[in-house]
């Protein structure tokens, strides 16, 4: 089982990590939306057949996804900053290998390397786990997650700009430029984290899951084009099945799996990582109806007639209100928790899909029901990763939301497929050219509406804790609460100091606290004066294993009574227990 140096934040980090770590994560997402603009136009500009041209935003979609939980599991091993420039080095120069070029192989390549910067955003919220103090870490991991749409908000004005004004290759050398400002401030501002997690990569999970992602992904994205009950479409879902289950046959008898299933398969990280594929959905569905609606001509009788530019400043709104919501969203969840916030953000996003069938004759409805939208999915989108931290240990963070954000992935690729082909088969043909149609627009906003209301059932039945008696809780408003919980949940459990063989006090040994079936219950390091102090989750045996650089490993057994007190238990190293 992955041992981990620690439980708990170092709080160590300066005031200019967030809004650094925040900034990587929108220019990550930019990528996601850079061509939204130019998107009719690439056959032409890549001479080549609309089917061809779909593949430059495919490519980026299937390597982040691929990416995504590959760079969370790797920042765990190796460290997360170092697995977060390399996810922005790549990116750059993936950017820049797509500004040099007009042929349609080389930007699918240039495209790919973009796609791989997804893993930045866990990786993001991994290091604020890492270094922010709980008070701070709630609303820190808010703006992070609701980078990707911010990111992917902002990015669309902006690139309508570009495109209509300059040359298109113009946007790849802003996103390149970004790219570098994003690293050359990590590096400045962004401390590693001394967290790892002990073990080895998985390779071979990573290419299992690698290829059973590619096998569901892509006839997600291109039934449309090879039609749903082609040979093709069925056959690589019914690969997926197959490559799927194998993978998660091989990651339950590995010992250092890529993905914990075991920790996934937990109620209240499956129920999140469900209720994110929803939150995606109805994410992407306002993404793709409102700058069309905006766009058709006057002529069409319900067409809004904007240009490309005003289109993305009628949208824009919606990131900048899920950017806005970030510190709303820590006074919610400090006050009643995350699924409180999740199911508040799910019952606005409804509200304001409902809103928006009757509010799209006019541009400035489109800007009320993008705010209404963005401040719905901003709380959903923060909600998401104080969950995932809050049940899973330290060791699996960089990987647990890498898998979170995999899944919001699949929910807009599906949205994306979905959303296509009734916008398609509602389209009326004007000489030749397929022109969505109201009706097409309005079932589309009831597909968002019946994916939030799924998702609000799966949040419903989140438990309100979500999270083992021994994790972190991330609802403190302040230091002081903090604190006082901190003590609490010594009271519960063990605690000591770690010596070397002369009686003197090891800072920063690992302790990992160790239950029955052998399975980690907590995770600690120790302090500059050696101490420790682990919570339990019952009464119960344990053993208590502690390792420290140049001292060997020791185990010890203890047992805990269950009482309302803690066991008082110091460890020796490399030999025997010393009686507290």
């Amino acid at each position: 089982m992955p041992e981990t140096t620690t439980d708990q934040p170092t709080r160590k980090a300066g005031g200019a990590v967030v809004p650094v770590l925040a900034f990587a994560g929108i220019v990550v997402a930019v990528m996601q939306t850079l061509l939204v603009p130019v998107i009719k136009d690439l056959p032409q500009l890549l001479d080549t057949a609309p089917s061809n041209a779909t593949w430059v935003l495919t490519s980026t979609l299937l390597s982040g996804a691929v990416a995504t939980p590959i760079m969370g599991r790797l920042g765990d091993l190796y460290g997360k900053r170092r697995m977060l420039v390399l996810s922005l080095a790549v990116m750059v120069v993936g950017a820049l290998v797509s500004a040099f070029t007009d042929q349609l192989l080389t930007m699918i390549v240039g495209r790919t390397l973009q796609g791989f910067a997804m893993g930045a955003i866990p990786l993001g919220i991994g290091l604020m786990r890492d270094m922010l103090p709980r008070e701070k870490l709630g609303s820190a991991m808010a703006l992070m997650s609701s980078s990707i749409g911010v990111g992917g908000g902002l990015a669309l004005p902006a690139a309508a700009l570009v495109a209509q004004h300059t040359d298109w290759h113009a946007l790849f050398y802003g996103a390149a430029g970004l790219g570098a400002l994003a690293i050359l401030l990590t590096f400045l501002v962004v401390p590693e984290s001394p967290m790892r997690a002990a073990g080895s990569f998985d390779l071979l999970g990573a290419l299992g899951l690698s290829a059973g992602l590619v096998l569901l992904l892509l006839p997600i994205t291109k039934g449309s084009d090879w039609g749903w009950s082609s040979g093709t479409t069925l056959g690589l879902f019914a690969a997926a099945v197959v490559v799927l289950l194998l993978w998660g046959l091989y990651e339950l008898r590995v010992k250092a799996p890529l993905v914990d299933l075991r920790t996934t398969a937990r109620r209240e990280v499956l129920l999140t990582n469900l209720a994110s594929i929803m939150v995606g959905v109805s994410f992407y569905v306002v993404s793709l109806v409102l700058p069309q609606l905006l766009q058709l001509p006057t002529a069409t009788g319900y067409g809004l007639g904007q240009s490309m530019v005003v289109a993305g400043l009628c949208v824009a709104p919606l990131g900048l209100t899920m950017m806005f919501t970030a510190p709303v969203y820590a006074r919610l969840s400090a006050r009643y928790g995350p699924k409180v916030t999740l199911i508040t953000g799910l019952v606005v996003i409804a509200i304001g899909y409902g809103g928006g069938l009757g509010l799209m004759d006019a541009a400035w409805q489109t800007i009320i029901t993008s705010v209404i939208l963005g401040a719905g999915i901003g709380l959903a989108y923060s909600s998401l990763p104080a969950l995932i931290v809050g049940a899973v240990p330290a060791s699996e963070t960089g990987a647990a939301n890498g898998l979170n954000t995999l899944m919001r992935s699949i929910g807009t690729s599906v949205s994306s497929a979905v959303i296509g082909m009734v916008l398609a088969n509602t389209a009326n043909n004007v000489n030749g050219v397929a022109v969505p149609t109201m009706h097409g627009f309005r079932v589309s906003f009831l597909i968002a509406t019946a994916a939030v209301a799924v998702g609000l059932v799966l949040a419903v039945f989140l438990p309100r804790a979500a999270r083992p008696a021994q994790h972190t809780q991330l609802r403190a408003s302040s230091e002081e609460e903090a604190n006082l919980e901190r003590a609490e949940e010594v009271l519960r459990g063990f605690r000591g100091r770690i010596l070397d063989a002369g009686g003197a006090p090891v800072a920063r040994a690992k302790v990992t606290l160790i239950d029955r079936r052998g399975r980690q219950a907590g995770a600690t390091v120790s302090a500059e004066d050696g101490s420790y102090a682990l919570a339990v989750p019952a009464q119960g045996a344990y053993v208590l294993a502690a390792r420290a650089f140049g001292h060997g490993p020791l185990a010890s057994s203890a047992t805990h009574p269950g009482e309302e007190r803690a066991v008082a238990l110091d460890l020796s190293l490399p030999g025997e227990t010393v009686n507290a």
